[in-house]
């Protein structure tokens, strides 16, 4: 099992973050450069089919194995550590408050014991990680600290399915987590290196829209909303007579559509697509004291369709820009930009995951 004391830990060595997805498998690699700066080694993205993971659990343990390892011989990496995520909804955190600078092994103690509350089922059914988070604001004399559970055979599924790969996964995260560590990058890059500034990261799946709100790199609100790419992909086939696999492919490729396909089919899409991203933000401004967000950021598959940040511009009132993961990073001749350029948008989690590298 993996020690999930990792899920927050430094891992300086080679690291692959693979994200695993209900339709792909999402490989990066990264290393530095010689001023400090992060560069892009090896990407990849290698298609599933359906069913193969339903509801973030695998469901064919062989075939997602062997895709993982067509991923990485795609990639052509020779890298065999590996971070991994579970999806939010696999995960229970919490943060709790404990008298500070408790040794480790009573603060394991006094976790364990917050958390036999906090959880639903057996601790023996749980793997369990803590991060002391600093001293509290709220309990004098306390630190925050963070408790994450998740039940052991979702671990070991993801555990399995790399080691069956020939993968030696050592990091097990939370994909909320990873992509607020890639999307940092970009909101350091805000005025005043985004402090106190409401973001709201919108991760545009298949099948559904993920909404983080983050501020000062804390998630204070989060919400799915029922709308993805596949929309448009029905659409596409239902329009022009195609089957899904082909409405799927020329909606990725950009092309081989018909002229008319902008105009009756992408921006009708776009405009239902911001819609429903300005109520998931409405929602978020009618549970919480907030009536503002400061910028928003659009992530996924389908943050890569031209013309969305217009078109969420326009419908949720707020600028919108999308999010290019490996901004400002050193890219390999190997990748062609090309490729990056409709691509670069899927990997979000998966850099958030190869950034554990570098991350204490």
């Amino acid at each position: 099992m993996i020690a999930l004391g990792s899920w927050w830990s430094r891992e300086p060595a080679p690291l692959l973050g693979i994200d695993i997805s209900a339709t792909t498998l999402k490989l990066v690699e990264l290393g530095r450069r010689r001023d400090g700066g992060h560069a892009l080694l090896h990407c990849a993205i290698e298609p599933l089919e359906k069913g193969w993971i339903v509801e973030g659990n695998i469901e064919k343990f062989d075939e997602v194995a062997e895709a993982m390892r067509r991923l990485v011989r795609k990639a052509g990496t020779k890298t065999r550590d590996v971070a991994l995520a579970l999806p939010g909804s696999a995960v229970i955190t919490r943060k709790v408050h404990l008298p500070a600078g408790l040794p480790e092994d009573v603060l394991q103690i006094q976790v364990e014991a917050e958390a036999a509350q906090l959880i639903p089922f057996p601790l023996s059914e749980v793997a369990l990680d803590f991060c002391v988070i600093g001293p509290s604001a709220n309990a004098q004399g306390c630190d925050d600290v963070l408790v994450a559970a998740a039940r052991k055979e979702k671990v070991a599924d993801r555990q399995g399915v790399a080691e069956a790969a020939g993968l030696h996964p050592v990091i097990m995260d939370v994909e909320p987590y990873a992509s607020r560590l890639a999307a940092r990058r970009a909101i350091e890059r805000l005025p005043n290196g985004g402090k106190n500034l409401l973001v709201a990261l919108f991760e545009i799946g298949s099948q559904s829209t993920a909404l983080q709100v983050i501020r000062n790199d804390e998630m204070i609100y989060e919400r799915d909303q029922p709308v993805g790419g596949a929309a448009l992909t029905q659409l596409i086939a239902r329009q022009y007579g195609l089957s899904i696999e082909e409405a799927e492919q020329k909606k990725k490729l950009g092309s081989g559509l018909p002229a008319d396909y902008p105009q009756l089919v992408l921006e009708p899409f776009l405009d239902m697509l911001g819609q429903e991203l300005g109520r998931a933000l409405q929602f978020f401004f009618t549970s919480t004291p907030y009536n503002r967000i400061d910028h928003v950021l659009l992530s996924g598959g389908s943050a890569s369709l031209p013309g969305i940040a217009e078109a969420v511009t326009a419908q949720t009132g707020f600028v919108a820009r999308v999010l290019d993961p490996f901004e400002g990073m050193a890219l390999p001749p190997s990748v062609p930009a090309a490729r990056l350029a409709v691509e670069a948008t899927s990997y979000l989690v998966a850099t958030g995951l190869a950034l554990r590298r570098f991350v204490s």
